[in-house]
């Protein structure tokens, strides 16, 4: 399934090894708020130490658009990283040049250094050539166990593993292997869900899926545009009405095995106090618009899911951050978690739906990568997985 060499394939012992990160974690207050992807990356880091190696991790947070930008420094990750490995974490105020080379040549087998953030530097997202041969030149080996960010042809992500041995860590391979194993061999009944804002964003993932799946169910803001190619009035809802021919198309091509809501829950306005009510998905009031699924929808789309062999969650089914329109997705969370089948769920928001929620130890796989996720599930290849050394046959 997987055919790409992983930290099992090499022998780090007192090696450089960098390692490609994904410590896009949410900050406040200078202290991190989720470490979720740090503990993904625990394993790996540990293996790399428990076998010797010198351990210089790298990874982007937030968007400063190639500038130094205080607030999304990575030196409070360091401080975290090292209360949970219960080890110093050192830390560089750049990822390249004279500070950081000192810092990487000085470092003993069983130690660990963080860079500062990537995207500090423009060259990170032009994957330049010099910025991706100066940051292998720390390291005598390359790890990418960053998911999240796999499908990005950044210097840190594709760009240096032209110049190193390169191989995945732990976390890329379980991703992929999860993702793999759901589009390449899917266990049946196979029901699939999509949510989120936009149709235009996940057109082809749903052409995939259709492909795939017994059922997909659809949620959220797509729903609207779906609902509007059927004919419905959608009042103020977000409706793309540069997609509603494709949505027409798709709906006539899938006949029963696209499930789209019965009834919506409807408010005056997009805001947390909005009033709020239930109406028929053909029955959205004037001025109103729909920002989740209804109790009949939540009921058809348990029925639906009850029996899976596997589920693939991807979106929520409506603006959850607002209590009065969470219902949905949390009944689905409840539901995907008391699936007896395969259960994984990607993309920020879902994810984070089922976190919030609790679940997360009742779903077998939740992904670290929303937009890795997604581009998995169209079909395309992720730069930063197709650069690596692939295993010999």
């Amino acid at each position: 399934m997987f055919d790409k060499k992983t930290i099992r394939d090499i022998d780090p012992k007192g090696k450089r090894v960098l390692v490609r990160v994904d410590f896009n974690v949410p900050l406040a207050d200078g202290a991190v708020v989720d470490d979720t992807r740090i503990q993904a990356a625990l394993p790996t880091i540990r293996y790399l130490l428990e076998h010797d190696a010198a351990v210089i991790l790298c990874s982007h947070l937030g968007r400063p658009k190639g500038k130094v930008v205080a607030e999304l420094t990575l030196r409070p990750v360091a401080e975290h990283l090292a209360s949970l490995l219960d080890s110093p974490v050192a830390f560089v105020e750049d990822c390249v040049g004279p500070e950081a080379q000192a810092a990487a040549e000085k470092l003993q087998a069983g130690e660990i250094l963080l860079l500062e953030n990537t995207r500090f530097n423009p060259e990170e997202r032009a994957n330049d050539e010099k910025f991706s041969a100066a940051l292998a030149s720390l390291a005598d080996l390359y790890v990418n166990d960053a998911f999240g960010s796999a499908h990005r042809a950044h210097a840190s992500t594709e760009g240096v593993a032209h110049h190193l041995p390169a191989v995945a860590g732990f976390l890329l391979e379980k991703e992929l292997e999860y993702l793999g194993k759901a589009l390449e061999t899917p266990a049946h009944p196979f029901v699939a869900i999509l949510g989120g804002a936009k149709i235009s964003d996940k057109i082809t993932v749903v052409e995939r899926l259709l492909e795939k799946a017994d059922r997909l169910l659809i949620g959220g803001g797509m729903a609207n545009t779906f609902l509007a190619a059927k004919g419905y009035f959608m009042g103020s809802s977000l409706v793309e009405e540069d997609s509603i021919e494709t949505a027409k198309d798709l709906l006539s091509s899938s006949t029963d095995r696209l499930l789209l809501p019965v009834d919506l829950v409807v408010g005056d306005q997009f805001a947390a106090e909005a009033q709020s009510k239930t109406v028929l998905a053909n029955e959205v009031p004037e001025n109103w618009g729909a920002y989740d699924i209804g109790p009949k929808t939540v009921e058809a789309y348990s029925q639906a899911l009850k029996n899976a062999k596997l589920i693939v969650w991807n979106g929520p089914m409506g603006v959850f951050e607002f209590d009065a329109f969470a219902k949905g997705t949390w009944a689905i969370a409840e539901t995907v978690a008391a699936c007896d089948g395969i259960t994984i769920v990607g993309g920020g928001e879902s994810t984070a739906a089922v976190r919030q929620a609790g679940l997360t130890d009742r779903i077998s796989h939740v992904s670290t990568g929303g937009g890795a996720s997604l581009e998995f599930l169209e079909g395309k290849d992720l730069p930063g997985v197709v650069v690596l050394d692939d295993k010999e046959a």
